[in-house]
């Protein structure tokens, strides 16, 4: 039953993530990724990592994606020029199937320990963990992602500044 699960999880994973590279438009791109981290999140519950598959769904499957989706559609895209393709594709296959094999060869060759016992951990040391010592970070990427958004607002309203004349006089039609 967990080896389904887990195959159904890694589909919907390795299936966001071809997504997001296949695809031309940058919103379908932005829910294709949305669907990678929700299987990323569905791998962390087949680990019984319960509070990191939430925080998978709520920071990165919200948060992120919802930036993300802002920026894409509050900024000027008609500024930028249209990339149709990109030269750099064979290297960056290359890279991908070294990287594929490299993790692939790492997983078959390791072998499983079948004795350990799953165990979620302990919630008091992780919550103390995440207030001293990862506070600081997530601190500093909730900034990164709060500056991106009123960034992308800015620009947005700036494109939508209407200018007008007022030079004309007041009685003429």
């Amino acid at each position: 039953m967990q080896l389904a699960l887990f195959i159904i999880v890694a589909i919907f994973t390795i299936g966001g993530a071809l997504g997001v590279v296949a695809t031309r438009n940058v919103v379908h791109a932005a829910l294709f990724l949305l669907l990678s981290l929700l299987g990323a999140a569905g791998a962390y519950l087949l680990l019984f990592a319960e509070f990191l598959a939430l925080v998978q769904v709520l920071i990165y499957g919200g948060a992120v994606t919802i930036v993300v989706l802002f920026a894409v559609m509050l900024t000027r895209s008609s500024e930028y020029p249209r990339i149709t393709d990109n030269r750099q594709w064979p290297l960056g296959l290359i890279t991908a199937l070294v990287l594929s094999s490299v993790l692939g060869a790492a997983f078959w060759l390791t072998p499983a320990d079948a004795d350990a016992e799953r165990k979620a951990p302990v919630f008091t040391d992780l919550a103390s963990s995440l207030f001293t010592k990862w506070a600081l970070p997530f601190e500093i990427a909730s900034l990164v992602l709060l500056v991106a958004l009123i960034g992308a607002i800015i620009i947005a309203r700036q494109q939508n500044v209407v200018v007008t004349d007022d030079t004309s006089p007041e009685g003429e039609d």
